[in-house]
């Protein structure tokens, strides 16, 4: 989790190269603790693309922010 201006951005890791939705499990607790403050969560994993995994987490290859 990164938090600046107040905000929360939750990540996870994952060391797969497919993501399914059920994967951002976490990630969804983590915002339904904190609605007010979470921003859509980042799944970071070992795949190519850049795709919105379910309407609020964004899966990211990890290689891509690092």
């Amino acid at each position: 989790m990164i938090e600046a201006g107040g905000r929360l951005l939750p990540i996870e890791v994952k060391a797969a190269d497919r993501v399914r939705p059920a994967d951002a499990r976490h990630l969804h607790s983590f915002r339904a603790e904190y609605p007010d403050r979470s921003l859509p969560g980042v799944l970071l994993y070992t795949g190519e693309e850049t795709y919105w995994l379910t309407d609020d987490v964004l899966a990211v290859p990890w290689w891509r922010v690092v």
